[in-house]
């Protein structure tokens, strides 16, 4: 497993993440001076539909801010109608500015589906963002990744291989009985394998009921790949009985009664940004805004999600915040990215990130806007660069997992 969270050791007045223009990429593929401590995989593991990141010509890395801006403003300009922008709420305000829609993952590969006029999705995201986008998008289309270095640690927690040898095993453990739920943040051929064996694709809004589908249809559910959501769903429908899977041991590191005693199978992963985040955090916000109201994700652990006063997905978050009254005071359990615009855009209340070590998702800040600015002036020349294409098997079962989602509202 790896750690793909980057962090300093101060909360800094003003922009909270200027300090991180290291986190850029800008460089050729290695690893970086990303911050004391930091320990992560600087590529992604390679998949299917994913070409390799050439180094970004020199001309871009030497470009000032105002620089790019004018040129990426000029692109995006020429290209018009023909291109669409979506950002990610965890990307940088640099990037931000561009975007034609701003959302989380799966409300940006809808939204990028609805625009049938794009020839071009260019997705600020991460990889598994962009595999979504394309299996959503028409196929006139073509999805682009700014960066293909911008991977995610926790879809990166589970793989096709790993998912199947635990399928296996509890088929031959317990019989044929278990639904696989995989969280949005996962890899394609993740979401193409719940829908080829009867199960799901989730996020985190929606968890809580498409679990509660799962179980009626089996006897157990295995949800994967992060630990945390399951067990917050989990614990929120009541669910006892859970083991956590391990992929590094033998039956997961269980014995063969728990895993037939067991109703949900947690995968062994996490959000390395919201694995951060601890009771003693929000016991501190408590002690020094004694009005404080705290607001957590549901990757987060399951004490710090029952010690929060509020837990929900990016979108509620933002809801909550928005819907506060002046004055309210706010400690946020998510990336700092979309914290600091929070708070930029919510002058009259207080909002801050709850971890005081201000941490921003590494593998989003190497959407870097040289990176947008050299994939855009490509298209304008007529060259598409960073591609992100999902087979056509692997669309076909995903496309069955997500139209199950669907089905049931998401």
């Amino acid at each position: 497993m790896t750690d793909n969270s980057t962090c300093t050791t101060e909360r800094p007045a003003g922009d909270p993440v200027s300090a991180f223009t290291s986190l850029a990429g800008l460089g050729p593929q290695s690893a970086g001076a990303y911050g004391p401590g930091a320990s992560f995989a600087v590529l992604p593991p390679r998949r299917a539909g994913m070409g390799r990141q050439e180094p970004l010509p020199a001309e871009y890395r030497t470009l000032s801010d105002d620089e790019l801006d004018q040129r990426i403003a000029q692109a995006r300009a020429h290209l018009g109608d023909r291109l669409v922008i979506l950002g990610h709420h965890y990307q940088r305000d640099e990037i931000i500015r561009f975007a034609d829609f701003r959302g989380d993952s799966f409300k940006l590969s809808q939204l990028a589906a609805e625009r049938h006029d794009a020839e071009y999705i260019v997705f600020c995201g991460v990889h598994f963002m962009a595999e979504s986008a394309d299996i959503l998008s028409a196929p006139h289309q073509q999805v682009i990744l700014p960066n293909l270095t911008a991977g995610c640690s926790m879809a990166d927690m589970a793989n096709l291989e790993d998912v199947e040898e635990c399928w296996d095993t509890l088929t031959e453990v317990c019989g044929d009985r278990t639904i696989p739920v995989t969280y949005m943040n996962s890899a394609a051929d993740l979401k193409a394998f719940c829908g080829e064996n009867g199960g799901i694709v989730c996020t985190s809004s929606n968890a809580p009921a498409l679990v509660r589908w799962a179980m009626a249809r089996g006897q157990r559910v295995l949800f994967f790949p992060d630990e945390h959501l399951g067990r917050n769903t989990a614990h929120r429908l009541g669910i006892g009985r859970e083991v956590v899977w391990n992929p590094r041991l033998a039956l997961g590191d269980n014995t063969a009664e728990a895993l037939r005693a067991a109703k949900i199978v947690l995968w062994k992963g996490f959000c390395s940004v919201h694995d951060r985040f601890t009771t003693a955090q929000i016991a501190q916000a408590r002690a020094d805004y004694p009005d404080v109201r705290v607001i957590v994700h549901p990757e987060c652990r399951r004490e710090v999600v029952a010690a929060a006063d509020l837990d929900g997905s990016t979108e509620v978050i933002i809801q909550a915040i928005e819907a506060a009254p002046p004055g309210t005071t706010w400690a946020v359990g998510t990336e700092v990215n979309l914290v600091r615009r929070l708070a930029a855009e919510h002058p009259d209340q207080q909002i801050f990130c709850l971890d005081p070590i201000v941490c921003p998702c590494s593998t989003m800040y190497r959407i870097h806007p040289a990176y947008l600015c050299w994939v855009l002036e490509n298209l304008v020349e007529g060259r598409v660069v960073n591609q992100v294409s999902v087979d056509p098997r692997t669309r076909y079962w995903s496309q069955v997992a997500l139209e199950r989602m669907l089905e049931l509202g998401n």
